[in-house]
């Protein structure tokens, strides 16, 4: 990757970060309700018996009450950190979870490997653009995650602010979600 695209996605993280810290605490957990309420509706979701989900990070759209509501009527997936990987698991409620790396709390059990049934995979980022492209931490977890999941439709989810209208830099291996919800 070329220096100057490393560059502009480094300076749009920051870029976000600012906006996103003159956000209150109650402004954030609005617009989290907000998005996760439009998730719930999504045709996808509804359809969807086994949907990927992310553990939230205290900058990301807030999932944890979502994930444990939803544990009980689909089956629910969540990302562990193993290495430079990201591998899945059953998420069958809160006493499951662990802290993992990064002080994700993640859960146990064992590795959830067919991904022919996930038929939804909702993605965290820094940023997306209206085309799909997604701006992550830069470690590439999920551009190697995402590739192996063949039959899911892949929804990013994201605060306003991170929904960009100018065209994210990406790399031919950086990964496209389908959709963005984050108006």
């Amino acid at each position: 990757m070329k220096s100057e695209e490393l560059s502009a996605k480094r300076i749009l993280r920051q870029s976000i970060r600012t906006i996103k810290a003159s956000y209150s605490r109650e402004e954030l957990e609005a617009l989290s309700l907000s998005l996760l309420q439009q998730l719930e509706q999504h045709p996808r979701f509804v359809e969807a018996h086994t949907v990927l989900l992310y553990h939230s990070l205290p900058d990301e759209v807030d999932t944890h009450a979502f994930v444990n509501r939803w544990c009980g009527q689909k089956e629910i997936l969540l990302p562990t950190v193993v290495g430079d990987d990201l591998v899945l698991h059953r998420y069958t409620g809160p006493d499951c979870l662990a802290l993992g790396s990064y002080g994700i709390l993640e859960p146990s059990g064992e590795p959830f490997t067919d991904f022919d049934r996930i038929v939804l995979a909702v993605i965290p980022g820094m940023a997306f653009d209206q085309l799909g492209n997604r701006l992550g931490r830069g470690k590439g977890y999920y551009d190697r995650l995402l590739p192996r999941l063949t039959r899911a439709y892949k929804l990013g989810l994201c605060y306003p602010f991170q929904l960009l209208d100018e065209e994210i830099p990406h790399e031919p291996h950086d990964q496209k979600v389908d959709e963005v919800i984050g108006q």
